[in-house]
């Protein structure tokens, strides 16, 4: 990857792509400490702190949310704007026959995202707000006029609660223009760069912490360190041989004489791989089993009901049995979202009929039926498998986690949540896709030179 990342630097438009990119990251990550005025960041990051669905999305905007700047939203809205419109687009005909039109349709299809974007962005602004913000205490209504002899309280967040819910739907979609803006002038998808660099800027922000921690406090820190480092690199080769297994499935093409030239016989393979659905699955789960915490948090927040379904939809219970059902239930949605997204995927009979029609076949199986059933027996095998490996992965964090805090190794876990689940998948595939794409500029670039 290094050596593409030199050769990318000596080629004049590739590297001009990489400096946009560069410059759109490092206007994110600016936008990432801008304030806002209003709240109080101390009570506010307190606040989202203790929630666990809200810290997976602090991780992911870089710290933004816990610190209620600018982009504290980040590209969450968009993300989940993409997904109900990739579900929809199953479902409802006229989506699926805007997604056959091509270009044009890609650009409806484009738009009526953003308009959902702007609409989640609005109810999550709200959402957080009022729960965090106002029943949290954490606006700073002196600001919005509720000094002696100026408005009440009730007006004054009101007031407070409309200029945030304007200001932080106004940063996802200024968000959301960076990463469309990455995707056109610069290298890779925008999006994907946007998540990948919030992930590691909020590792970053711990080990240098803990660094200081070591350096300054207790040297014992600096062995757990160590072990968090060794451990990611283990992760990180573990998830980056299984993202590359893939399943060949040869196909041998019968020569065919056409005029006076003959046509075929050659062999080709059908890639499946084996991690082929990515982190979708486990986006796809964990936003299932976060949405009934996240209702009632905003329609009873502080109850005893919101702490109960908590306990029982965050993985977060005292007992041994509350523990078990969340990861049970969690699998379940792995495994079936996974199937789901496989089936979008790929599809065996569209598959079975261009082979036969361009005179091909796999050798010991027929033509046809036949083929497709053998298509799908495979991808089948090969989604259980990667549906077992989604989650494996989803629960080593949390078992490592309980197993070395019951056994005293270490009394803070928050290395171990540095990357999440969802974080570690979405850092190694980010990183192989970019590499992809720069492999394949590069070759682009060669190819035109050689034709010139």
């Amino acid at each position: 990857m290094f050596e593409t990342i030199k050769n990318c630097f000596k080629v004049k438009e590739i590297r001009k792509k990489i400096w946009i990119t560069l410059l759109l990251l490092l206007v994110f990550r600016l936008g990432c400490y801008i304030p806002v005025p209003g709240i109080s960041t101390e009570i506010f990051s307190k606040e989202i702190t203790g929630n666990d669905f809200l810290g997976i999305l602090s991780s992911i905007t870089g710290g933004s949310l816990q610190n209620a700047t600018l982009f504290a939203l980040g590209i969450s809205p968009y993300i989940n704007a993409s997904i109900i419109i990739q579900l929809l687009t199953v479902g409802i005909p006229a989506l699926e026959r805007l997604s056959k039109q091509g270009e044009d349709g890609r650009k409806k299809i484009a738009q009526i995202t953003r308009y959902v974007t702007i609409a989640l962005a609005i109810a999550q602004a709200v959402g957080i707000i009022v729960n965090f913000g106002i029943q949290g205490d954490a606006l700073r209504l002196e600001m919005f006029g509720a000094v002696e002899g100026g408005i009440s309280d009730t007006a004054a967040k009101v007031i407070a609660g409309i200029f945030l819910t304007v200001v932080y739907t106004a940063g996802s979609m200024l968000v959301m223009w960076i990463g469309e803006r990455i995707t056109e002038y610069g290298i890779s998808n925008g999006i994907s760069l946007i998540i990948f660099i919030g992930i590691l800027s909020t590792a970053g922000l711990t080990i240098v912490a803990k660094f200081k921690t070591a350096f300054t406090g207790d040297p014992s820190v600096l062995w757990e360190v160590l072990g968090f480092v060794i451990l990611t690199v283990v992760e990180f080769v573990a998830i980056v041989t299984v993202d590359l297994s893939e399943r060949r499935i040869p196909v041998q093409y019968a020569k065919q004489v056409k005029g006076r030239k003959m046509y075929g016989g050659q062999s080709s393979v059908i890639p499946m791989r084996i991690a082929g659905s990515g982190v979708m699955p486990l986006i796809f789960a964990f936003a299932i089993i976060s949405f009934p915490q996240m209702i009632i948090s905003l329609f009873w927040p502080g109850s005893s009901a919101e702490a109960g379904i908590t306990q029982w939809f965050s993985g977060s219970s005292t007992a041994w049995y509350g523990q078990l059902i969340y990861m049970v239930a969690l699998c379940l949605l792995i495994f079936a979202f996974a199937f789901f997204y496989s089936s979008m995927q790929f599809n065996p009979e569209d598959i079975s009929k261009t082979i036969q029609q361009n005179g091909g076949f796999i050798q010991g199986i027929r033509p046809g039926k036949p083929t497709a059933e053998y298509l799908k027996k495979i991808s089948n095998k090969i989604t259980l498998f990667g549906a077992i490996y989604l989650s494996l992965v989803a629960f080593i964090p949390s078992i490592l986690s309980m197993v070395l805090t019951s056994l005293n190794v270490i009394s803070d876990t928050s290395l171990l949540s540095v990357f999440s689940t969802t974080g570690i998948l979405i850092v190694v595939s980010v990183a192989l896709e970019l590499d992809k794409q720069l492999e394949s500029q590069l070759m682009m670039k060669n190819y035109k030179g050689f034709l010139k």
